[in-house]
């Protein structure tokens, strides 16, 4: 484990500012980019995109050559193990909805008064280098919670939620929130307050507040409710954004001469 995902959830507690995106195209060679460029931390996105146990490896292999903590989102609970055993960082779990389901899953994810399955012969146990009491503290000590609140009866929960002992911080699902609540107009003042409630909550237990954001003037409003992990686009988005001004360029450089 390199220096940098050794103390991320350290960093997390303390509030730093952490700047992270997404990977949605299951290749190696966007890990390392992203890695190299900087960025705190990259979010393997196995419920929206076609990682497999396989390539989510290969991705946790291409995070620790560049240094990068990398998170993955699972499609939930019974992916958990596989992916800390390939070496996450920790987990991203969406639609927790209730206390009990955010127990579960910080369970699945912790030795120590928890459920997650031993072993050392894994990446995560540096194929049995590292001695069995060692590996159980420090990865119980370094593995990242992340729940994703995303549906509206979360919000009824949300105090709970937030103050189960393991969670580590609350991700706020503003999309699947936006589509629940079915108000088609800019910034739909359900969502809003949503969004207020969640962060409220999170502030009163002392959880960070982890957000994805589509531009500074999003990320400034999230800060100000206490978001300090930022999630910035993706892999695709990059390429998608960086290919039509590149196309644009070309063409209007063409077109002048």
């Amino acid at each position: 484990m390199t220096q940098r995902t050794a103390t991320f959830r350290k960093r997390l507690h303390a509030g730093e500012t952490l700047v992270g995106t997404f990977l949605k195209t299951p290749t190696s060679h966007a890990t390392e980019i992203i890695g190299d460029l900087g960025f705190d931390f990259v979010i393997i996105d196995q419920e929206h995109a076609p990682f497999d146990r396989t390539t989510t490896d290969i991705a946790l292999l291409a995070a620790l050559a560049a240094d990068v903590p990398a998170l993955v989102r699972v499609p939930g609970p019974e992916a958990i193990l596989s992916v800390l055993d390939c070496g996450a960082t920790g987990v991203l779990v969406p639609h927790i909805a209730t206390a009990a389901q955010a127990k579960e899953a910080a369970a699945l994810c912790r030795y120590s008064n928890g459920r997650r399955g031993f072993a050392t012969s894994t990446r995560a146990g540096r194929y049995t280098a590292v001695p069995m009491w060692q590996h159980i503290a420090e990865r119980d000590e370094r593995t990242v919670v992340v729940a994703q609140i995303e549906d509206p009866p979360a919000l009824d929960a949300i105090d709970a939620i937030a103050a189960v002992e393991g969670i580590d911080s609350l991700f706020i699902g503003r999309g699947d929130l936006t589509a629940a609540y079915g108000d088609p107009s800019k910034d739909p003042p359900a969502v809003r307050q949503a969004v207020e409630n969640i962060a409220a909550a999170g502030r009163a237990a002392k959880k960070p507040i982890s957000v994805y954001v589509g531009g500074n003037a999003e990320a400034t409003w999230l800060q100000s409710l206490g978001a300090s992990m930022f999630v910035l686009s993706s892999d695709q988005g990059f390429m998608r954004d960086g290919a039509a001004r590149g196309l644009a360029r070309l063409k209007e450089a063409v077109k002048a001469v």
